[in-house]
């Protein structure tokens, strides 16, 4: 079963990853690295684009999870600072 993007909020594709030598899988977020996974989540993610099972964009969001959460509203021009 497929993983569908039914808001298609990934249209733009932030998203991007790379396999390492060591079978490590390193995912950017707009060219900025920001999560690495080993082991067997590893595995199971170069499986899944292997066998392109769902929108690969939104795999790499579920698996960096709410990365920007809680930071983004630090600058200044944002409404809660003023």
């Amino acid at each position: 079963m497929g993983v569908e993007d039914k808001r298609e909020h990934l249209k733009e594709a932030p998203f991007s990853f790379q396999i390492m030598k060591n079978q490590s899988v390193v995912i950017s977020y707009n060219h900025k690295v920001i999560k690495t996974i080993n082991g067997k989540e590893a595995a199971k993610f170069i499986n899944k684009i292997e066998n392109e099972e769902g929108n690969i964009q939104l795999l790499l969001a579920k698996l960096t999870g709410n990365f920007k959460r809680g930071n983004e509203w630090l600058s200044k021009e944002h409404p809660k600072q003023q």
